[in-house]
């Protein structure tokens, strides 16, 4: 069984199949219902970000992170979405 979800909408919007094209077929109708849905019910379909967050991780990599930045001559805000931007983008 495979399983396929959209990403960035306002609610769930989940499907499953047992094959590719299945799932592609399958993907597509719950994708129209849920925007219909959200239509009917005057619901924005897709997430707002807001530009924040927090991370939560060791304190040596957060360390090594402000000296990165610092190195940089850069906030470490700037250099995380730097960071982020470049891993975004390399795949």
């Amino acid at each position: 069984m495979l399983r396929g979800e959209f990403v960035g909408l306002n609610g769930g919007a989940d499907f499953y199949a047992s094959s590719v094209e299945a799932l592609q077929q399958e993907g597509r109708l719950s994708l129209k219902v849920f925007l219909d849905m959200c239509e009917e019910q005057g619901i924005e379909p897709f997430r707002k970000f807001s530009g924040k967050f927090n991370v939560r991780l060791a304190s040596e990599l957060h360390e090594a992170a402000v000296q990165a930045a610092r190195a940089e001559n850069k906030s470490l805000n700037e250099w995380v979405a730097e960071a982020i931007d470049h891993a975004t983008k390399a795949g």
